[in-house]
């Protein structure tokens, strides 16, 4: 049986039937002959609603139904999407006006859903999209973080949502007040766009009182309560399934208007519907990432210590509650508010305000590589205003090895690390004492050569409750049924890979169940880097259940691979042991259900070092080295693990040097189409040195902390720090991301 520590690497088994093209995606399943769903969207970024005239439409050929906000209504349904709400600092709750799934009487971004043709053939629901009539009466759109010319909506006047808080303010005073030296700094966050690569997709089909929604999402639970409460029916009469799901990185982990408008068709119509987005549709109305502005101070005394921390930040919420968004940069930014450094001193106030733009809600990190982001490059040009190394200034800052547990000023318990340590190691993989070598080299050709550092730490989040079902199937199949879902992870593989290794059972003979909630009752889906380790805790208490269960039936012991059995020399096998319960008609000894509930969320760490080479003629970046040093605690695959850390990474980098979300005055998105909105090439992108070194957590039984979104939490700061670094060289001050071509080359020459 394999033990906790560094696990198999396992190449992953699901990759042959995405690359040879026979994976199965939402689109690829509809039934049959289902009818074609095309979404009208608002024109104009906030307007009256005067009439919505759908007659023409409702007339042509093939159409079955058209849907709009008043239809809806009058079919007995509810027209108000979830979100959660953040608490204000005087103990009332932020802003909850309703987010409809069709507009009824306002519009308030540019693609906000208003109607839902459905017709017998895609063409055919296109033409009759376009001839869905509306008379809108233009208001004055709201695109700053401030008091507009007309509120958003009546419930957050001056378009604020909530003020938060967290920390001491009166110490975080006191210690900027004694200070010996302060610095200021403001880190602007800019907005993106997911741009998965699979856009959200949805199918539903109704069978007498039940409805079938297919979609393509982060877990199928949430989606069922959320779509039964809409329609108004029994959850029981509601099944979601998911299949394979081609990226989520957040966006996905929640329901969207129009996979409730789908729903609702189907149901209305009694035949299944199905919808894909178009590219310039998820553009324009897949929640957007990040969009913040943070103004900071840090306090150090005399001897480069950090005694105080404050963060003022006001946050874009985009048109609406989206379903996490106010807790975004509140509860989730506080989390790691401090990183990883020894301050005791700290406060943050979040300000979020309503804009006429796409809602802004969790993207890979969600909230942790914000905060990362605006610490680390206050560490960075802390440095360079005190005059020391900023290896040094972290290493004189970071939270000692002997001292943890250790309650950050926001309440929140690290368990373990060796921050010192990773920060030691990172240096000597990094190969400081070389950079003066590389960038003389990079000056010969005419480049400028940066270094960048950040160290980050991250929360895990997301349901710390989590079952699994072990079923010996009739096929000679080990069926592991389990509550995550993968939207490309690798998950078959971590589960399969886990399961053989403390089993014995053939990799090839496990087959994983996951995203259908008629087979599986209960689940936490995936988000907050919480898959592996939750559902691989839940399947290893199903397996000691399991064992138990045929250890007493034999009157034997397992030994962790197989079965001792007095008085022989028998020693059967998981599989062997099976095949005995079925014959002796025990078939309850063929199916075990385990559930398990964390101690505590886990804090994975680590150290970023990127070195880019810039171009001052052309103002254009690459980045050249890039070294990871983390604490995940125990690695289950660390093939697997090298691969999450890469794809945050690109994330990180493509935030930095090239994706920008823009709008123009009236509210009209400019960035629709990948001619306009840039993402990362393999060109771009340079290998990742990674390095694990581990201290595994005491919070879980694997002792794992989660990796999924900790490339990213790293990358920004690392990357902005790199070029923040070789501009400074030249004298040159860093603009606001995305650190593109013109934006560096103005920067460098004084545009």
């Amino acid at each position: 049986m394999q033990s906790f520590g560094r696990g198999t690497r396992r190449t992953r088994r699901e990759d042959h039937r995405f690359l040879t093209g026979t994976g199965a995606y939402v689109d690829d399943l509809a039934p049959a002959g289902a009818l074609f769903a095309v979404v009208v969207r608002a024109p104009v970024a906030h307007g009256i609603i005067r009439t919505i005239d759908a007659d023409a439409a409702r007339a042509m050929d093939g159409v079955a139904l058209v849907l709009t906000g008043q239809d809806y209504l009058a079919a007995g349904f509810v027209n108000r999407m979830k979100a959660e709400l953040e608490t204000n600092v005087d103990g009332t709750r932020g802003a909850d006006p309703a987010r409809p799934v069709l507009a009824v009487d306002r519009v308030r971004f540019v693609g906000e859903p208003v109607a839902l043709v459905v017709a017998a053939t895609l063409a055919q629901a296109r033409d009759a999209a376009e001839a869905v009539a509306m008379d809108i009466d233009d208001l004055p759109p709201q695109m700053g973080l401030a008091p507009g010319a007309v509120d958003i909506h009546p419930q957050a006047p001056g378009n604020l949502a909530f003020t938060y808080a967290c920390g001491d303010d009166t110490a975080t005073d006191a210690a900027i007040a004694r200070a010996a030296h302060l610095v200021h700094l403001r880190v602007d966050d800019n907005r993106v766009i997911v741009a998965s690569l699979e856009p959200r997709g949805v199918w539903a089909d109704r069978n007498d009182d039940r409805l079938h929604v297919c979609l393509n999402g982060q877990g199928v639970w949430g989606p069922k309560g959320e779509i039964a409460a809409h329609l108004a029916l029994d959850p029981e009469q509601v099944r979601i399934t998911t299949p394979d799901v081609g990226g989520g990185f957040g966006m996905k982990g929640f329901v969207h208007p129009e996979t409730v408008a789908v729903a609702a068709a189907a149901w209305l119509l009694g035949r299944p519907v199905r919808w894909m987005a178009e590219r310039t549709e998820s553009m324009l109305a897949d929640n957007a990432g990040r969009d913040l502005v943070s103004d900071l101070t840090l306090a150090f005394d005399a001897d480069h210590r950090l005694t105080g921390y404050r963060v003022e930040t006001a946050c874009n919420l985009g048109a609406h509650n989206s379903g996490f968004a106010q807790k975004i940069q509140t509860e989730l930014f506080s989390k790691v508010l401090t990183g990883a450094y020894a301050v005791r001193a700290a406060h943050l106030t979040v300000r979020g305000y309503y804009t006429n733009t796409c809602p802004v809600d969790a993207y890979r990190g969600a909230g942790r590589p914000e905060a990362m982001l605006a610490l680390e490059r206050a560490m960075t040009v802390a440095a360079r205003q005190l005059g020391v190394d900023p290896w040094d200034l972290r290493a004189r800052n970071l939270i000692p090895a002997g001292a943890f547990p250790w309650t950050t000023p926001s309440g929140v318990t690290y368990d373990c690390g060796d921050f010192p340590g990773l920060l030691t190691v990172a240096r000597q993989q990094a190969d400081v004492a070389g950079f003066a070598a590389r960038a003389q080299t990079s000056a010969k050709a005419g480049r400028i050569r940066g270094q960048g550092i950040a160290f980050y730490i991250e929360s895990i989040l997301g349901d710390e409750d989590e079952g699994a079902r072990i079923q010996f199937a009739d096929d000679g199949m080990v069926d592991l049924f389990v509550g995550t879902q993968s939207n490309g992870q690798g998950h078959e593989t971590a589960y399969a890979g886990f399961l053989a290794d403390h089993t014995g059972i053939p990799d090839d003979r496990i087959r994983i169940i996951q995203g259908d909630s008629d087979l599986i009752a209960r689940g936490g889906g995936t988000g907050g880097s919480r898959s592996v380790t939750v559902q691989n805790t839940a399947t290893l208490a199903t397996v000691g259940q399991m064992t138990h269960a045929f250890a007493t039936w034999l009157g034997g012991e397992w030994d962790g691979g197989h079965f001792r059995l007095p008085g022989t020399n028998d020693t059967p096998d998981l599989l062997e042991v099976a095949q005995m319960a079925r014959a002796a008609g025990r078939l309850d000894l063929l199916d075990h259900r385990g559930r398990i509930q964390l101690r505590g969320r886990s804090f994975p760490n680590g150290c970023h070092v990127a070195e880019v080479d810039l171009d001052p003629d052309t103002g254009h970046v690459q980045v050249d080295r890039y070294i990871v040093v983390d604490d995940f605690g125990n690695l289950i695959n660390p093939l697997l693990v090298e691969g999450q850390i890469q794809g945050g990474m690109v994330q990180g980098l493509g935030q930095v040097l090239m994706e920008r979300v823009a709008f123009d005055a009236q509210g009209q998105l400019l960035t629709a189409s990948f001619m306009d909105y840039a993402v990362p090439r393999a060109a771009d992108v340079p290998g990742v040195q990674f390095t694990s070194r581990p201290v595994p957590t005491a919070l879980n039984p694997l002792g794992m902390k989660g990796c999924g979104e900790a490339g990213t939490v790293g990358a920004l700061a690392a990357i902005t720090n790199a070029v923040a670094d070789a501009l400074a060289q030249r004298g040159a001050s860093l603009p606001d991301l995305p650190l593109t071509p013109v934006r560096i080359w103005q920067a460098l020459h004084g545009g």
